[in-house]
């Protein structure tokens, strides 16, 4: 998990540019992990640039949505379901979850929300968190992601706006004292 000092920073370097900068702590993640579906975090993305796009000090066409990890992934899911961001940057949030199934390649995403999927498994009567189990719970986290709203079918549905997906092979758990 990132430090939350790297993100206050992250904000400071938004907000000395002069872009309104907003944090939010997902109802499904870290300490706010009290719901189970990613897209209640969506519809409030989609609110929020409801209530920027009122707002008289702000250009309601340069309103633009960035995130990391999960974050990158509600980035990508508001970009593909709501107009109102012009522009999106999800961070290591898009991903082929299908082709993750289909190649045995889930094993990391797997590990950043661990619990979730030992409890799934647990459920299904599974001795070992397996292909079923993965897509049970990604069914259960986000309908459709690994069908109709895995990234082959819903990044092109972001066009024409910009957009910027970056990516990696490595998640860094740990920043050290970033600089601009």
């Amino acid at each position: 998990m990132m430090s939350s000092i790297f993100f206050v920073f992250l904000l400071q370097a938004y907000a000395s540019r002069e872009y309104i900068a907003i944090a939010i702590d997902s109802r499904y993640h870290g300490e706010c992990a009290c719901n189970l579906s990613t897209y209640r975090d969506v519809w409030d993305l989609i609110k929020l640039a409801d209530y920027l796009t009122k707002r008289k000090d702000i250009d309601p066409t340069r309103i633009g949505i960035t995130g990391i990890s999960l974050g990158g992934m509600h980035a990508w899911f508001v970009a593909f379901s709501d107009t109102h961001y012009a522009v999106a940057a999800p961070i290591i949030g898009v991903q082929g979850f299908r082709w993750a199934i289909e190649n045995d390649k889930w094993q990391a995403l797997v590990d950043s929300i661990k619990a979730v999927f030992e409890e799934a498994m647990i459920d299904l009567g599974k001795s070992a968190i397996d292909k079923e189990v993965v897509e049970k719970v990604w069914d259960r986290i986000a309908p459709g992601l690994a069908s109709q709203f895995d990234s082959p079918y819903s990044i092109p549905t972001i066009a024409p706006r910009p957009l910027l997906i970056l990516n990696c092979i490595i998640l860094f758990s740990h920043f050290e004292s970033p600089q601009i």
